[in-house]
Parts: C-alpha cells; structure tokens; sequence
C-alpha cells in the first residue's frame, strides 16, 4: 500500500496517468463483455450460428472471465498487480486478434474463451491498483472515476458495436482493441506502481480454481442448452448437476485450504456478504437489460445495428458526469441510500423499457427507459464498488476486486444462460414473434432483481463509510 502522505492526488498528473491506464485497461475487458450482442444477428448471419452458438459466443467469454478473476486478484496480491495486468492485457490483446481472424463459429467461441482469460487477469488488477495508490477520498474519488468510466465504457459498447458493424464487418469490434492494448501498456509501464501483499502465501488454490471453473461451466452448459434441447435432456441434467456438485466442492476446499483463493472469512463480515450479494442481483438485471434491449430494437422494433447501439447512449452520458460525484458523495452521506434507491430507479426504468413492439418511436418507448437506467446506474455503481474494496482489509485489495469482479461477471452469465430461458425466447433470437413478448417478460423480471438488489443494500449495507471497514 502507498502511504497515505505520498499517494498521489486524485487530480495530479501522477494520479492522472493512473488513472488512465487502469481505466483504459478495464474497459476494454468491459466493452468486449457487451460490444458483442449487438453484432449477434450478422455473426449469425455470416458464420451460420444457431441461438446456442450465439450465447457460447456471449458466455464463452463471461465464462472464464468469472471462473479465473479469484485467480487473477490472488496472482496481482502475490506476485504484483501491476505485472499481472500487464500479463492480462497483451493476453486480452492476443485473443482479440483471434477473434478477428476466426474462420468459423467455433474458432470464434474458443477466441472468446481465451479473452476471458486474459479480462480475468487485468480486470482485479485495475481496481487493486487504484486501491493500492490512493488514499482516503482521493481513492474514493478515484473508484468513483473508475466505476464511472467503466460504466459507460459497457453503456457505449452497443453504440461501438453498431457503429463498426455497420460502416465495416463485425470482426473490427475485435481488431480495433490491438491499438487500445499498445496505449496501455505503454501508459502502464512508465506510470504505474508496482504493489502486492508482502504477507501473501505464494502457494496457490489450483484444487479451488478447477473446481469453481468446472461448477460455472456446468451450470452455464446446462442452462443454456435447456432452450434447444429440454429440462429432460442427459445432458442437460447431468451437467447442471455435475455444475451444481464441484461449486459445493468448491466451498469445502475453500473452507480448508491454507491460502484460499476465496478467504471465507471475508463473507462472515456482514457488509461484504451484503455488498456481493446486491451485486449479483444488480448485476444479473444490468446484463439482462442491455443483451434483450440491443437485440429487441433490432429484431422486433427494426432498428438498424448504429441506431440500436445509440439507444442506450443516455446511459454512457449520465454515468460519465455522475459516477465520480456520486463516488465522493457515497463517502460524505454514506453508501446505503445511494445503493438503494439506485436501483429502484433502474427497475423503473426497466419496466418502461417492456413495451419495445414493432412501431417504437425512440423518444417515446426507448428514451424515457434508459434515462431513468442511466440515473440509477449512477447513484448505484460507484458506492457499490467503493463499499465491496472497503468491506475487505487493504492487504486483501486484489482479492476483494476479484470476488466482486467474479460475482458481477457470474451475473452475466446468469442473465445470458438462463434470462432468455425464463423469458421464453424459444430456439431463435431472431424471431421477432417470439422475441417481442419474451422481451416484455425479460424487462419484468430484471426490474424484479433489482428492486431485489434495493432490499438487499438496506437490510446489510451500513449507512456510513467508516462501519464499512472491517473490524480486527
């Protein structure tokens, strides 16, 4: 950690070039998670892809982001943070230039799966940094910036992704992180400090990180193989249990093990079980909304790729001037309120958003929904993220960004594998006869998680920063 008398300033070059690097760096991993969905209907197109080749295309890459960010955080804490988000960020690079070239479906798939790895790298690393470099409400100024940056870097990633599949291919999404990843690296090693946890054991959880990785895989298999196959296929059923079995073998070890890649311990303090589990529920509804949203305008409502990417452009505008005010005004008043009553505006915002039909003007059913998201968003994000670093010690900065980096990114693949299930989207996401009312059930539903989020913030989250931090 820095000492607080010479972290540098929020403001400052120093914490300027920082800030740069780490945000940069994080929002590519977050673009690729969303840029994807809106170019799904050409890649299935060009390549011959069917829904399930679709949400692989999707989940491939949430996958092992979400199984190997434990990992990442454990590694960045043991071994430097700044090395490992290095490492993660030319490996991210690598993998998009794969992605670009693939020749098929599945080449594609196994390109993504390789991204997520190297997201899963430098995406604690990031946050642990800023954790490790700043101090007092600098860092927490500094989080907000960073949750807000990120934030709209997901929110733009549909403008980007119709922009680029319209005036080019889909593949471009892929190729234009290559000049992204030089930038940072460049940025990275000149500014950046290098930080770890001198007391880190530098043996690793190798049994934990199989087992979490095989548990998210099976689940994820399972459910998104339900939609063309059926609750009573082998399969099916054979991996959601198989899943459902290593995640339980996943705690026992964790339980045991002498240096855990998930400290149990940390879930026994009440904020950083609360803050992780409004996080899943928030998240599980972020990642539903934008995938049924981007797809809906274009399938059902007839939008073209650029203007189903501009839709949610509020979004990206409000967090952009909000995130790092509501970031510093969590600290002031206290992470409670702004954690629940953002939410509950984003659902609101979310049922609006449930009359997407075949004649939706954008000023009338689009605008009002993903204004009242965007605002939301950002009461939401920023103390979310500053509450889930400081419910942990600071010598466990990497871990900590790693869990709710991983439950945030567990929530997508929910939302991916199982939202178009529950909605009934049926074996086709280009249908829009199936697609319109599957989308209607997808908004309620979404709106329900978080106003579940909303419920779970005031039960467990404190309402001042200082009872965030946790005791002995």
């Amino acid at each position: 950690m820095t000492d607080p008398a010479e972290a540098p300033a929020y403001a400052s070059p120093r914490g300027r070039w920082v800030l740069l690097a780490t945000v940069l760096g994080s929002a590519i991993a977050f673009i690729d998670a969303t840029v994807v969905t809106i170019a799904l209907p050409h890649i299935a197109e060009d390549l011959d892809a069917s829904t399930g080749d679709l949400q692989w295309t999707v989940n491939g890459y949430a996958l092992t982001l979400a199984a190997f960010l434990l990992l990442g955080g454990s590694l960045g804490d043991r071994f430097g943070r700044r090395r490992m988000f290095l490492l993660g960020v030319v490996w991210f690079g690598v993998a998009s230039v794969l992605c670009a070239i693939a020749p098929g479906i599945g080449a594609l798939i196994a390109a993504r799966v390789l991204q997520g790895v190297g997201g899963a790298l430098l995406t604690p690393g990031s946050l642990a940094i800023i954790q490790s470099t700043f101090a007092g409400e600098d860092r927490a100024r500094a989080i907000g910036a960073w949750s807000g940056l990120a934030g709209v870097a997901g929110a733009i990633a549909p403008f980007l992704g119709g922009w680029i599949v319209g005036l080019a291919s889909w593949r471009w999404i892929f190729a234009i992180n290559v000049p992204l990843v030089v930038l940072v690296v460049l940025v990275a090693m000149r500014h950046v400090p290098e930080s770890m946890d001198p007391t880190a054991v530098k043996r690793l959880d190798v049994g934990g990180t199989v087992l979490g990785a095989l548990g998210l895989a099976g689940l994820t298999y399972g459910f998104t193989a339900w939609t063309d196959h059926g609750s009573a296929d082998a399969v099916v059923v054979g991996t959601l249990v198989g899943g459902a079995l290593a995640l339980v073998a996943f705690v026992v070890v964790e339980a045991h093990h002498p240096a855990p890649l998930l400290p149990p311990a940390l879930f026994r303090w009440r904020p950083f079980a609360g803050v992780n589990a409004a996080t899943l529920l928030i998240y599980t509804a972020v990642s539903g909304l934008f995938f049924f949203l981007v797809v809906t305008l274009q399938v059902v409502a007839g939008y073209s790729p650029l203007a189903a990417g501009l839709a949610p452009l509020p979004v990206t505008i409000l967090m952009w001037l909000l995130s790092p005010r509501m970031g510093a005004l969590g600290v002031r008043l206290g992470p409670r309120l702004p954690m629940t009553i953002g939410p509950v505006i984003c659902g609101v915002g979310a049922v609006l958003l449930a009359g997407i039909s075949t004649s939706a003007p954008y000023l009338t059913a689009v605008l009002p929904g993903v204004t009242l998201f965007g605002l939301g968003l950002s009461f939401t994000v920023a103390p979310l993220t500053t509450t889930a670093l400081a419910a942990a010690p600071d010598h466990l900065a990497g871990v900590a960004s790693g869990v709710n980096n991983a439950v945030a990114r567990i929530a997508s693949l929910l939302a991916v594998a199982v939202l178009p299930l529950a909605a009934g989207v049926g074996s086709s996401l280009t249908d829009p006869v199936t697609l319109g009312p599957a989308n209607r059930t997808a908004m309620i539903v979404c709106a329900g998680l978080l106003v579940g989020g909303a419920l779970v913030s005031f039960a467990t989250i404190p309402r001042t920063t200082a009872a965030v931090r946790p005791v002995g």
